[in-house]
């Protein structure tokens, strides 16, 4: 796994490696990382979807036996105000996972909205060249695709910088791997970049 060294180890469990540490999602791991420093017991999580947000925040949770709202911006506000309250009470951290904060996240319950603006907010970030590298090794061996170091070397500066994008590219290059029979070589990568460039130069002039 591409997975530079940081000045914490943090995950420490196994099953805690499906989620990649690189500079750009570093903060917030250190954040999640220190409750104690925590004005309140409650945080905001934001990150685009797929950005695996939903993820950390259940290591988050397993780790520090605190509670997850996800996609607090799409439920039930009174809900999340009611978690807000009972982790002060409690002292049991809640986690608020979102994809946008306020005011891109227009909260309605004026209750809920001064809560908030005590929390504390964290954001994942679109992913640097650490993060795409160890997104493209990771899923494409979920995919069964054994791909040589100089293939992600090769597709990496030439990755989406998102999460959507970088999890799209992957789906491309194992379709044509499935439908060509050939391995994901830089090669068929080099191809299927191109396929891609010209589909989205098409949707451009269209």
């Amino acid at each position: 796994m591409l997975q530079p060294a940081l000045p914490f180890d943090w995950p420490d469990d196994s099953a805690d490696t499906a989620f990649i540490v690189t500079p750009s999602n570093a903060a917030a791991v250190r954040h999640l990382d220190a409750i104690g420093t925590w004005p309140v017991a409650a945080t905001l999580l934001v990150g685009p979807r797929q950005s695996g947000r939903s993820l950390l925040a259940r290591i988050f949770a397993r780790r520090s036996g605190g509670r997850i709202i996800d996609d607090a911006d799409r439920g039930d506000e009174r809900a999340s105000f009611t978690a807000w309250n009972e982790a002060q009470a409690s002292r049991r951290p809640v986690l608020l996972v979102a994809e946008a904060a306020p005011p891109a996240w227009a909260i309605a319950l004026p209750d809920l909205r001064s809560r908030m603006a005590a929390t504390p907010i964290v954001k994942l970030g679109d992913p640097d060249d650490a993060l795409v590298a160890g997104l493209l090794e990771a899923l494409l061996a979920r995919r069964g695709l054994a791909v040589a170091p100089e293939t992600i070397a090769y597709l990496t500066p030439r990755a989406p910088r998102t999460h959507y994008g970088v999890i799209a590219l992957v789906d491309a290059l194992d379709a044509a791997s499935l439908s060509q029979r050939r391995r994901v070589t830089v090669p068929l990568a080099r191809a299927v970049l191109a396929g891609r460039s010209l589909i989205d130069d098409e949707r451009l002039e269209g």
